[in-house]
């Protein structure tokens, strides 16, 4: 870590959260790990003054689901190399910075998207995909992979997990717009709207918020002055970062048009021209915030619907949606390098909120250090609708996670999370997970 005190001085991470949470009109700051919070290596939480609280606390680890709809052109997909010296592809190219934190998987089967059951292909590959069970006709039969983890974890937060969404798709039933569930025909909805998603982490608004006239930082200004003359040097400057960050949120939330959400676009809509990239963007932003400051341990990021209907303006691909271009001469050469172009959007959106988690100090590392975010589509090959050697992406160094290779495996999505719950973790599932029959090695 670049900014370890050696001071004595250590501030409560508990105390000073609640403190501040507990200020101003139901507004919490949400401040992020400061170096005083640590021991001397970084390496943990420091100790507490009371005799009750003197033994450190371990850095928490962090779940993120995230995905996108429709599958992949797997020729610009999926490296031809394995180990280390694998060759980027261009839907991969955006990782560039990123090679020695990910872990790029090809492979993995989804056998419970082949049973008989009803709805499509796509409403079946959703329900197995997240939650290794068969589609009931409503929705996943059980619980998501997402809520799974969270359910077994330990620690108090303000949130057990966050679902986020972004691109607003009125089309399809429930398997098409929730990624997370809680149980059978269970859905935990996303919150696409970035209004609604900063007041949940930063607090409820007043009429000078809505109308944008203030900040919300200001109802915690007295309790920020009292706080900085205790703060080392280093401390003062991660929490100005923070603060800045926070505003330039508020900033970008306002800029969106007044009536952003309020009317959601139907599929037909073929002047639908809405610019889902900055919402991404403040979207990955918030869950940045939200992983930081410990609201919670567990998101899930749902960039595109199954089967996605979005249109993509900002590509240049206006005349057809998302779905339509999978399956319109989509194996032409054409058509491949319109997938590979869409594909490697999504790819940008993911190492932008990698990128956002690398840039933010955690300890003697980074929040991605103390993360493991996995990468998945409903469907390999998107057109003929593969379940099979599904293409994954692990990212993060949680648990010891391997990274910085292209690894082939002939295991199950079941496999791969029992290994991510039991071997990143440390969380025993006592009851497994379905389709699971061995845990991966190669993982950590």
């Amino acid at each position: 870590m670049s900014q370890v005190i050696t001071r004595r001085s250590r501030l409560s991470r508990r105390a000073l959260l609640k403190g501040l949470s507990l200020s101003g009109a139901q507004i919490c700051v949400g401040l992020p790990p400061l170096v005083s919070m640590f021991n001397a290596t970084g390496t943990a939480y420091a100790a507490g003054t009371s005799t009750a609280a003197k033994t450190e606390t371990a850095i928490e680890s962090r779940f993120v689901l995230w995905f996108n709809g429709n599958g992949i052109p797997e020729r610009y997909w999926i490296p031809t190399e394995l180990g280390r010296n694998y060759e980027l592809t261009p839907c991969l190219a955006p990782l560039k910075s990123l090679r020695e934190d990910v872990h790029v998987i090809s492979g993995i089967d989804n056998p419970n998207a082949r049973v008989t059951a009803p709805g499509n292909t796509h409403h079946k590959s959703m329900s197995a995909l997240v939650s290794g069970t068969p589609y009931t006709g409503r929705g996943a039969g059980g619980a998501s992979i997402d809520q799974v983890i969270a359910g077994a974890m330990r620690g108090e937060t303000r949130f057990r997990s966050l679902q986020v969404g972004v691109c607003q798709e009125s089309h399809g039933e429930n398997i098409h717009r929730n990624l997370s569930w809680a149980g059978y025909d269970r859905a935990l909805p996303p919150e696409m709207i970035p209004h609604n998603m900063f007041d949940r982490l930063f607090g409820v608004r007043d009429e000078s918020w809505v109308g944008r006239k203030k900040s919300v930082l200001d109802a915690v200004r007295e309790d920020l002055a009292d706080l900085q003359p205790s703060l080392s040097q280093p401390d003062r400057h991660r929490l100005d970062e923070h603060l800045t960050s926070v505003r330039e949120l508020e900033k970008a939330i306002s800029s969106l048009p007044s009536d952003y959400g309020k009317h959601v676009k139907e599929p037909e809509d073929v002047a639908d021209l809405t610019d889902y990239p900055r919402i991404a963007k403040i979207q990955s932003d918030l869950v940045v915030h939200a992983l930081a400051s410990g609201q919670t341990r567990v998101v899930s990021y749902m960039l595109t619907k199954c089967q996605s209907l979005v249109r993509l303006p900002w590509l240049g691909y206006t005349q057809l949606r998302h779905h339509d271009y999978t399956h319109t001469n989509a194996e032409s050469p054409e058509g491949q390098r319109t997938m590979r172009d869409i594909c490697r959007w999504h790819v940008e959106e993911f190492a932008y909120l990698l990128g956002r988690m690398k840039a933010t100090p955690e300890g003697d590392g980074t929040l991605l250090d103390n993360t493991c975010v996995v990468f998945a589509h409903e469907h390999a090959e998107a057109n003929p609708h593969k379940d099979n050697g599904l293409a994954m992406i692990l990212a993060g160094h949680a648990g010891g996670m391997k990274t910085g290779m292209h690894s082939k495996m002939r295991n199950t999505v079941g496999d791969l999370y029992v290994t991510i719950a039991e071997e990143i973790f440390k969380l025993p599932l006592e009851k497994g997970f379905p389709t699971a029959e061995k845990k991966i090695s190669g993982i950590v």
